[in-house]
């Protein structure tokens, strides 16, 4: 470790008290179900994890607010002073709330928090109470350090911070943030306003050939849901016929399904360029190629040098993505459907406007089964970006590689949405970042929203110290 890194001028015993709080805090917050939507049986889990999160704060000397939008979701936030010397704050931020787990398929039950293998298991490990956790601990560390210099954290600066520190994890994040952050953004923005923020999914070390990569995400995917409805004519299911709306629905779903043209945007041109001046000269045509105008060889270049999972989440990033998800047709087995609907789930680059994407719809639908069907927006947000330049990406990069010599920070979109959406609304982009070292055959990506999803306690142990010295350093 760099000797100049703030973490390195810790007392090894403070650091190894606050890793092994970090562990213990995961566990518990993960053995609190704060699942989205809430079960009828644990209606208040976000509030609960809200509250415990608040106590955590408010042991620590630092006051916490809790925010209650409607009955059971609970939000959290708290702030921690700097001199005023720095200008803005820096926001921590984070949710609470994480998908369902039906228990049969996984190996540990995933609200336990178990500690095994390594690893800590459950819903949340991965997506997203692990930063959560790391927030808090780092919250918990500056508290500590005003405490010990003779100053109360509730109300006078941490020492050696010119700018405040700003914590919020909030509820429903899963559900776009309708009742979680958004109610913060319209009411209390004053609780989020910030020269940046350190946000989910990011820093998270990946392997490609000999090389590891820390992924920073410096931009994510706008949505746009567009419900079809499928016109046809009713009938007797025993005299078959062309306009049958199952049918030309089917049609339609075949037609959207196709994969369309790559787009390579700023942030992913220098992700692959980044990544191809690592690599030996057939790897680094490979990767060239998945940047090129023709999808043909960028497929072939995909399946030489991707597995699977990181194929497809790659084909995400270079291109506009059309998901049909939902079907609904016919009341009656012997009744042709004169009706149906098709949902449909598109994630927009950076770039593309909702308008531009209801014009690929009905261009890949074609006019005549587009003469026969309605295209209606349900929802829409837009793409948010980052800049890869100014002092918060590049204390990030900076401290990432202090830690890691041998790793190589690299800008990246993420394909699905963030609470950055509601942030941006108040001019505070957000990164990015939840700093692990991952070892190379993790199956990190591929936990999110899955079975058994898990978190190495080594690359958990490893993200604190990064996290504590980009706040630092931020905020100094």
């Amino acid at each position: 470790m760099t000797t100049g890194l703030p973490s390195a001028a810790l007392e090894p015993t403070t650091l190894d008290a606050a890793q092994d709080e970090l562990v213990a805090t995961l566990r518990d917050l993960i053995r609190i179900p704060s699942i989205n939507p809430p079960p009828v049986d644990a209606p208040d889990g976000e509030l609960r994890a809200a509250g415990w999160i608040g106590d955590a704060l408010e042991d620590a000397g630092i006051p916490a607010e809790i925010h209650v939008p409607v009955p059971g979701r609970g939000s959290v936030t708290g702030r921690l002073r700097g001199d005023g010397t720095g200008g803005e704050p820096l926001l921590l931020m984070s949710h609470l709330d994480v998908v369902p787990a039906p228990p049969d398929e996984w190996t540990h039950d995933p609200f336990a928090g178990d500690l095994a293998d390594g690893y800590i298991w459950g819903r949340g490990a991965v997506d997203m109470k692990h930063l959560v956790a790391m927030e808090l601990v780092v919250m918990r560390m500056l508290a500590a350090e005003a405490r010990a210099a003779g100053r109360n954290p509730a109300s006078d600066p941490v020492p050696g911070l010119t700018r405040d520190v700003l914590f919020a994890s909030t509820a429903d994040e899963e559900a776009g943030g309708l009742n979680g952050i958004a109610p913060l953004v319209a009411e209390r923005p004053e609780l989020l306003r910030a020269a940046g923020a350190v946000n989910e999914s990011g820093a998270v070390a990946i392997t490609i050939g000999d090389h590891r990569f820390y992924p920073i995400g410096v931009a994510e995917k706008g949505y746009a849901v567009y419900r079809i409805t499928v016109h046809g004519t009713q009938g007797h299911g025993s005299m078959p016929r062309d306009d049958n709306a199952a049918v030309l629905a089917s049609q339609i779903v075949t037609r959207l399904a196709a994969l369309g043209p790559p787009r390579l945007t700023p942030a992913m041109e220098r992700f692959l360029a980044d990544v191809g001046a690592t690599l030996g000269d057939d790897q680094r045509r490979l990767v060239e190629a998945l940047a090129g105008p023709d999808p043909r060889p960028a497929e072939l270049a995909l399946d030489a040098i991707c597995d699977p999972f990181s194929a497809r989440v790659l084909r995400a990033l270079l291109r506009d993505s059309v998901s049909p998800n939902i079907i609904h047709a016919g009341v009656k087995y012997n009744v042709i459907p004169g009706e149906a609907t098709i949902e449909v789930d598109c994630r927009l680059l950076p770039g593309t406007s909702e308008e531009d994407m209801h014009a690929t719809i009905v261009e890949r639908i074609g006019p005549e089964l587009a003469s026969v069907s309605d295209v209606e927006l349900v929802v829409h947000a837009p793409p948010v970006e980052a800049p890869t330049s100014g002092r918060l990406y590049e204390t990030m990069v900076a401290t990432v590689r202090d830690h890691d010599p041998d790793g190589i920070p690299v800008p990246i979109i993420v394909p699905y949405a963030t609470d950055a959406k509601h942030t941006a609304a108040l001019d505070v982009l957000a990164y990015g970042f939840s700093p692990l070292r991952l070892s190379p055959r993790e199956p990190f990506l591929e936990l999110w929203h899955g079975v058994d999803e898990r978190v190495a306690v080594d690359a958990l142990r490893w993200g604190l110290p990064v996290l504590y010295d980009v706040v630092r350093r931020f905020c100094a």
